[in-house]
């Protein structure tokens, strides 16, 4: 017999907006496929994925002793990282910290919302991120390390000048945005996040089984002998998995004493 649920009471107005920041990047994500002006709007929010998914590179690479020389993103919204890793471990879990790190970022910004802390406060938090990775990777590192960086003027500038902009967007709409729009936004970028990680991750899949390109799957399949279509579907398991964990806690009820879903019959 099939039970007929509904979600408890103190869930659905975090629901609701979750639902609406998703049909609302649903409908942008489509329309940017069918009309290119549509890309304007999106644009940002890929950029600040890629800053996301880049950052997570380099917060891997320090994490397992390594050294990072660059951080750069492009006008494409591609990005790359130049580390230096101390073992074969170590390069396994950096490789894997881009895409898997996207997803985890957006998923726990979905938990902080749900469980009521600041929405402010995770804005000013992701504006920080941002621009810390941008001084401190995309414009010292590169002037530290200039004669062994493999990047250029324009991959420096464009980095910098990108961050600087998302980082002052995100902290302006943190500061002055009402509590209703800094809220949704918070509930957005969670969700842009999420399907960055999974449309990247789509991409990944179609390119490591068509060619030999460059990317992380290509160097987990140089560094294991994994098929680099066999590690994409691995971190596309490794994603849907992980968002279905942030999905039931974010639909948790703080009301009850159980660690059951808040579902009632």
């Amino acid at each position: 017999m099939i039970k007929r649920y509904k979600v408890a009471e103190d869930v659905k107005p975090q629901v609701k907006l979750l639902i609406v920041a998703t049909l609302v990047s649903v409908v942008i994500w489509l329309a940017s496929w069918y009309f290119p002006l549509a890309n304007y709007v999106v644009y940002p929010l890929q950029l600040f994925a890629t800053f996301v998914h880049e950052g997570s590179h380099v917060l891997a690479t320090l994490m397992t002793g390594g050294s990072v020389q660059s951080l750069t993103v492009s006008p494409d919204a591609s990005g790359v990282v130049w580390s230096l890793t101390n073992s074969w471990l170590s390069q396994l879990i950096v490789s894997s910290a881009g895409y898997l790190g996207t997803t985890l970022f957006g998923i726990l910004l979905l938990i902080w919302f749900r469980f009521n802390y600041s929405s402010r406060n995770a804005l000013y938090f992701a504006s920080g991120f941002v621009g810390f990775m941008t001084v401190v990777f995309g414009l010292l590192a590169p002037i530290w390390n200039v004669f062994s960086a493999k990047v250029g003027f324009f991959d420096v500038a464009f980095t910098v000048i990108s961050g600087a902009v998302l980082t002052a967007g995100l902290f302006a709409i943190a500061k002055y945005a009402s509590m209703k729009w800094v809220n949704f936004s918070l509930s957005f970028l969670a969700v842009q996040c999420l399907l960055n990680a999974i449309f990247s991750l789509k991409d990944l899949f179609v390119i490591s089984a068509t060619s030999d390109a460059q990317s992380d799957a290509a160097n987990m399949a140089a560094a294991t002998g994994i098929p680099a279509i066999g590690w994409v579907m691995i971190w596309i398991f490794a994603s849907v998995v992980m968002i279905s964990i942030g999905l039931r806690a974010y639909a948790v009820s703080q009301q009850s004493k159980q660690h059951d879903l808040p579902f009632e019959d």
